[in-house]
């Protein structure tokens, strides 16, 4: 969701540690014991493990991979919705897995997953999702004319809307891609809700996957030379301006993982 590594650094010591457990392959029948009685949340761990494994930036896995991950979501997330049932603005994040649980009106801010091919899965609730994808034609605005009443010229892209709805849970599993599908995207709580959040690759500033948030401008309040679009579209499409986030803006504590334990073989 873009907001591990600000949590992490104000909340480290909230998030569960998980033992790692060695592999012993000596114990034929302990593997398969381990292996009968995998749990969901077992499941998706190793089933995400393994689509990944080989995956960077940018690069998407195949669609009979994608199927994978959103079948065990479909078995995973109903055993997740009742830990994060919290009336608070709370993140439980275990390994590339995050749940963030938002009360009424609680907002994850307009962010990015630069890259990165991501599985959201509503476990309760309803939540109105906006989410954007860059226009790629449209360069970053070069000669940006501005009302005369503003003084400074903002560095702003174009991106279309790609999703503008409230979900309620059950609901089918949304995925956005690096390039497609509402890469940026925000989240708003109609009710008390939570979603259940896959990222592939992760988070990671040393391999540029950096989490950058934005505002978002009507269309009509800038105009770029070249750069028109039919009337009855204009609200389809706004300018996204980065912004630094602030702690006040991530009003969202750490939560300790009371699930299944995961196993890292």
């Amino acid at each position: 969701m873009g907001i591990e590594t600000t949590l992490a650094n104000r909340k480290g010591k909230e998030f569960c540690e998980l033992p790692k457990v060695t592999n012993s392959n000596s114990k034929a029948r302990k593997g398969r014991r381990r292996q009968k009685k995998m749990s969901p949340v077992q499941k998706l761990f190793e089933t995400c493990k393994e689509v990944f494994a080989s995956g960077g930036t940018g690069i998407v896995p195949p669609s009979q991979d994608i199927q994978r991950i959103r079948s065990v979501l479909v078995v995973c997330s109903s055993r997740w919705s009742a830990l994060s049932s919290q009336e608070q603005r709370t993140l439980i994040f275990v390994h590339r897995m995050g749940i963030f649980c938002l009360p009424p009106s609680g907002v994850i801010p307009l962010h990015n997953h630069p890259g990165m091919t991501v599985f959201s899965k509503l476990l309760f609730g309803t939540m109105h999702i906006k989410s954007y994808d860059w226009v790629a034609d449209v360069p970053h605005n070069t000669s940006t004319n501005v009302d005369s009443s503003t003084d400074t010229i903002p560095d702003v892209r174009l991106a279309k809307v790609k999703v503008d709805s409230d979900f309620t849970a059950p609901c089918n599993t949304s995925i956005l891609y690096p390039a497609d599908g509402g890469n940026m995207h925000c989240f708003t709580a109609v009710t008390a809700c939570a979603v259940l959040d896959v990222l592939g690759p992760p988070y990671s500033d040393p391999d540029g996957r950096h989490c950058t948030y934005y505002h978002a401008f009507p269309f009509s309040d800038f105009s770029v030379d070249g750069v028109t679009v039919p009337e009855e579209e204009k609200e389809s499409y706004a300018w996204l301006q980065e912004r630094e986030i602030l702690l006040e803006d991530l009003p969202v504590g750490g939560a300790p993982y009371t699930g299944p334990k995961i196993v890292e073989s």
